[in-house]
């Protein structure tokens, strides 16, 4: 899935990106000759702003395939921090390790597989962050499990809720389009979020729990 931008402006947005670590440009390369899906340079860099904005030290990664946002969150959560990813697939976990291990932020990792929605509901402890990147029928029940181990002040982010322009089409229809559309309907009606839609990216959601609940209504928010 592509920025959502139009092409012109999505090339300066990315002209724009400072000198990456180099892994994550290896990682860049390897899913654009592999056509494995990644949140892209500049959603990282959103993912990575923002945690780092609210002293994020524990992340949960719901789907994180071979680490590329693993990799800009545990650069964010800095020595000590904690990210948690998940993956169903045992080959994408161990591709993870090594890029992190590279890195040099392995030790800032917590490796689980399985399947991401039964990983989250088993922690015990709240998170800073939350990411939503798993299969897109499965957005409005990981909003669920995601929102009560979320702690107050904390940030949810949902990877790809424009799904390449297709919520925005009446004739699209099928389960991933709707399981988004019901998920973006679903962030903005709760009363215990604060959530808006960054286009980057083919679309991050982003919602804030909170620390005073409803503290935000009285700017309409």
């Amino acid at each position: 899935m592509g920025s959502q931008l139009p092409q012109a402006v999505a090339e300066y947005v990315l002209a724009l990106e400072r000198p990456r670590h180099s892994v994550l440009l290896e990682m860049e390369r390897i899913a654009r000759e592999e056509q494995f899906p990644i949140i892209g340079p500049e959603c990282g860099r959103v993912l990575a702003v923002l945690s780092a904005a609210i002293g994020a030290r524990r992340v949960f990664e719901m789907g994180s395939g071979f680490g590329y946002s693993t990799l800009w969150f545990a650069l964010a959560v800095g020595e000590g921090g904690e990210v948690v990813h998940t993956d169903s697939d045992e080959t994408n976990s161990q591709r993870a390790r090594e890029f992190l291990s590279r890195a040099g932020v392995e030790a800032r990792c917590r490796f689980l597989l399985g399947d991401a929605h039964e990983l989250l509901v088993a922690e015990t402890e709240p998170f800073d962050c939350i990411l939503i990147d798993i299969e897109k029928p499965g957005y409005p029940q990981a909003l669920e499990e995601a929102v009560p181990r979320l702690r107050p002040g904390g940030l949810l982010f949902a990877h790809n809720v424009l799904w390449s322009g297709r919520v925005a089409n009446p004739s699209e229809t099928d389960d991933a389009t709707e399981g988004i559309r019901e998920f973006n309907r679903a962030a903005r009606s709760r009363p215990d979020l604060v959530t808006f839609l960054n286009p980057v990216d083919d679309g991050l959601s982003v919602s804030l729990r909170p620390v005073v609940p409803g503290q935000l209504e009285a700017l309409g928010l």
